[in-house]
């Protein structure tokens, strides 16, 4: 729904994304949840916009994440949140904001999951 809003509400500026574009969703809340997720989507775009009712245009600032791909369904996605999280301690890193993913191919790329690549990152910074 997020991405289709993003969509629909910039259609009249005929808005240019990146190449590559980089469409990722942002989770906010602490921990997993299964109903009332607060999660913001984003693209890379070039040119300047006009921000709508729902969408913002900003530059994202630099930071240093902990990250892994994952090539195929989203099931193995929390196999990969373990693994960070393990990295994250054993190298004396700290969490540091919230994680996201980039979508590098989606279902709205590619109907079959096996083709589908994710990108789990993590902001951290040195304890």
């Amino acid at each position: 729904m997020l991405w289709e809003q993003l969509y629909k509400e910039t259609a009249p500026q005929n808005m240019q994304t990146n190449n590559p574009c980089y469409a990722l969703a942002i989770f906010h809340d602490e921990g997993h949840k299964e109903t009332d997720v607060e999660i913001e989507v984003q693209v890379s775009v070039t040119g300047t916009y006009n921000d709508t009712e729902n969408v913002h245009f900003i530059t994202a600032p630099a930071m240093m994440v902990a990250s892994s791909v994952a090539k195929g369904s989203y099931e193995q996605i929390p196999a990969i949140f373990e693994a960070i999280a393990t990295w994250v301690t054993d190298n004396n890193y700290v969490f540091d904001g919230a994680m996201f993913n980039i979508y590098h191919v989606s279902p709205a790329d590619d109907p079959n999951p096996e083709n589908w690549v994710t990108e789990v990152c993590y902001p951290v910074s040195k304890k």
